[in-house]
Order: C-alpha cells, then sequence, then structure tokens
C-alpha cells in the first residue's frame, strides 16, 4: 500500500500534466519566430540584425516585469495570474500574424514578453508549494522538458504550417502564428477552474495526503527561514542571488540562441526544406528532453546540485564548440544535440537551489530577480549571433560565443560548490 507520500506525489504529478502543456505552449510561441524566419524575412526583408533583435527584444520586456509580476502572482494566487498571462501572451502571439516590418516586429515581440512575465518563474515557485525538496529538481525537470518536446511537436508543425502559403489569401508565416497562439488562449481559461493554490484547498488529494503535505512543507520553509530569515528587499540584493542569476543567464545565453536560430542553422547546413528543417530540429530537442529527465532524477539521487550545473555547462559548451568546425552536417547535428543536452539539462538541479535559502514572498522575488537576468541574456544571443552572421556571412563565430558562456557558467558553479554555499543540497 503506498504510503500518503507517494500517492500525493503520484496524484500531483497527473493532476499538473495540464500546467506541463501549457508551458509546451508557452515556449513554442515564444521562440516560433525561428521557424516563420523561413519565410517571414524574405517576405519583410529582414536581415540577419534585425530578425534577431526582434526575436530576442521580446526577453527584454519579460525581464522589465518580470519581478513584479511574480510577487503578483505570490499575492493573489498562482491560479488567476498563470490563467491572466497564458491568455494575453496567446491573443498577442496570434497578432504577430499582423506584422509587417521591423517596428511592427519589435512592438508585438516585446508586448508577448510584457505579457508573459512572471509565468516560469511563477511556475517554480507554485511548484515549490506542492513538491517536497527531495522530489523538486526531479518535477522541475519534468516541468522544463516542455522546452525541448515544444520544439519536437513545434518543428514538425511550423514547418507543415509554412507549407500553407497562399492559404485564404495569407503566407504560410501568417498561419503558423495564428494556429500555434490560440491554444494558450483556451488552456488559460482552463486554467481558471482547473488549478489549486495550495495542497490544503485540493478536495482531489486525501485529507491524510492533504496533512503530510503541509506539514512537510511548513516544515521545510520554517528551516529555510530560520536558516537565512531573508526579506524580500534582502533577497533582491543577496550575493548568492546575484550569483545565481549571472551564472543561469550565462547559460540561458545558450538555450535561446540554439532555440531561436536553429532552424536557420540546420537550413544553412543541409539545404533542406522546410518541413525536413522542422524534422532535423525535432532531433536534437528529443535528445534534451531524454537528458533532462535523467539529469533531474540523477541529481536528485545525487543531491550534489552545483555539479549536475556545471556538467550541463561542460556538456553546452562542448557541443556549440564541436558544432561550429565539424564540416558534416549529420556530425555537427549531433554537436547540437550534446548542446541541447547541456543547455536544458541544467533547469531541473539548478531550480532547487534558490529554494534552499529563499521561502514567500523572497522566494518568489528572488526566482523571478534570477530568471529576468537569465531573459537578459535571451535579448543579447539572438541579437549578437545574427550582427556576427550578418558581418561574417556564417553561424561559426555564434556558435563559438555560446561555447565560452556555457564554459563560464560551469566555472562559476563549482566555484559555488566549493565555497559550500549549498552543501545541504
Amino acid at each position: 500500500m503506498a504510503t500518503p507520500a507517494e500517492s500525493a506525489r503520484r496524484k500531483i504529478q497527473l493532476r499538473l500534466i495540464p500546467l506541463f502543456v501549457l508551458y509546451i505552449t508557452c515556449f513554442l510561441d515564444r521562440v516560433n519566430v525561428g521557424f516563420a524566419a523561413l519565410s517571414m524575412n524574405a517576405d519583410l526583408g529582414l536581415s540577419a540584425t534585425a530578425y534577431g533583435f526582434g526575436a530576442g527584444i521580446l526577453f527584454a520586456g519579460y525581464a522589465l516585469f518580470e519581478v513584479p509580476s511574480n510577487i503578483v502572482l505570490a499575492r493573489v494566487g498562482a491560479r488567476r495570474w498563470i490563467a491572466r498571462i497564458a491568455i494575453t501572451w496567446g491573443l498577442l502571439s496570434a497578432c504577430m500574424m499582423f506584422v509587417r516590418g521591423p517596428t511592427s516586429l519589435y512592438v508585438l515581440r516585446f508586448c508577448i514578453g510584457v505579457a508573459e512575465a512572471g509565468f516560469f518563474p511563477g511556475i517554480v515557485y507554485y511548484l515549490s508549494h506542492w513538491f517536497t525538496a527531495r522530489d523538486r529538481a526531479r518535477a522541475v525537470a519534468l516541468f522544463t522538458t516542455g522546452i525541448p518536446i515544444s520544439a519536437v511537436i513545434g518543428g514538425p508543425l511550423s514547418g507543415a504550417l509554412l507549407g500553407l502559403k497562399g492559404v485564404g489569401g495569407l503566407a504560410g508565416w501568417q498561419w503558423l502564428f495564428l494556429i500555434e497562439g490560440l491554444p494558450a488562449v483556451v488552456l488559460g481559461v482552463g486554467a481558471l477552474w482547473y488549478l489549486t493554490d495550495t495542497p490544503l484547498q485540493a478536495k482531489w488529494l486525501t485529507q491524510e495526503e492533504r496533512d503530510y503535505l503541509t506539514k512537510t512543507l511548513r516544515t521545510e520553509q520554517a528551516e529555510n527561514a530560520d536558516r537565512h530569515g531573508l526579506s524580500l528587499r534582502r533577497a533582491l540584493t543577496h550575493p548568492v542571488v546575484w550569483q545565481l542569476a549571472f551564472m543561469y543567464a550565462l547559460a540561458s545565453a545558450g538555450t535561446y540562441g540554439l532555440a531561436l536560430w536553429l532552424p536557420q542553422i540546420v537550413k544553412g547546413m543541409s539545404g533542406a526544406s522546410n518541413f525536413e528543417v522542422g524534422l532535423l530540429t525535432a532531433l536534437p530537442n528529443l535528445a534534451a528532453a531524454i537528458g533532462m529527465v535523467l539529469i533531474g532524477m540523477y541529481s536528485d539521487k545525487g543531491g550534489d546540485r552545483c555539479v549536475h550545473v556545471a556538467w550541463c555547462g561542460v556538456a553546452g559548451g562542448v557541443g556549440f564548440l564541436a558544432s561550429a568546425y565539424l564540416d558534416s552536417p549529420a556530425l555537427a547535428l549531433g554537436a547540437l544535440a550534446v548542446a541541447a543536452i547541456g543547455v536544458n539539462g541544467r533547469y531541473g538541479p539548478f531550480w532547487t537551489l534558490p529554494s534552499r535559502f529563499l521561502s514567500g514572498e523572497a522566494a518568489a522575488g528572488g526566482i523571478a530577480l534570477i530568471n529576468s537576468l537569465g531573459a537578459s541574456a535571451g535579448f543579447f544571443a539572438p541579437y549578437a549571433i545574427g550582427y556576427v552572421k550578418d558581418v561574417t556571412g556564417d553561424f561559426r563565430g555564434g556558435l563559438v560565443m555560446l561555447s565560452a558562456l556555457l564554459f563560464l557558467s560551469a566555472i562559476i558553479a563549482l566555484r559555488m560548490r566549493r565555497q559550500q554555499l549549498f552543501a545541504a543540497t
């Protein structure tokens, strides 16, 4: 017979599957401009630099509104705020079909970032109310597999939607934005009645399961508060929070550089059709999804989160560096798969670290600050890659840059381990 801990964990995982689907939709809407660019750039006369700026400016809006959005979420509850985020970003994503040039691209992408601000850190904060510390890395890893899975699903789907060129008088990339934007609106409306803010409100758990979760989570939060006792203001200025934020930003450059440029990189090295590019880009992301789950499991088992984060940084750096210099398209794609495992595999072990010393509103604000700095890398990396592409004519310089940033993130993770900042994890 299952214990309350085991039965509660199983029920929560099943209950939060729709949230996982929403995250797949979120990341797809965030990066589908990478596939739209295969034909949109030519239709609108966008240079690589202009596209990179437009792709990345979403993260400027995201970063600016990240912290206040997550503080609001902590105060009004995840159910209502996550629903609001999903509905507004979905509508704005669908409106991308009306882009007519660089200015409208920049404005809409920035507004999508503002609408979406707080979603991912809000989810991390939300999961901390449902999963105990020992299960959190696996839970976050399973949730964030939505990043590569969105590409596994979205790659072939986006490639196929580009083939609708001329249907109804619309370009293929316009159909892409419309069809991929609206599901977020439907899921956001559903979140209003489906999500539960806390275990105490969960009628779908038994009383014994609710008591176990409430007692365990309150004990962990009290221990964190006794050990560190950080206020919201102190959390936002704490040096450890900023070290985590800087490390996260370096690795996030790899995540978004890969996500927003992978279709064009694969197109350039393979010469495949748009649909074939969609299929090929699914392969590195499928490998990343499997790697994320395994890394999260080993991180929960071994407990040394910083080491796992560091090894992910090394894998990402090696993958990007190798892909820049391999002449064989097949081998280069394999190297990009290694990079994808590295940049995505870090999520599970990394996001257990802030909750080791932050709780309550301080956790909401600290997590949002870390993620907002990561989002700023989402602006810098795509723009820098586009600029280098325009100057040099290929992607090699951009891939080497991403490699260096990943290696630096690994060095910071090992430095934090030597400082024994998270010895208990």
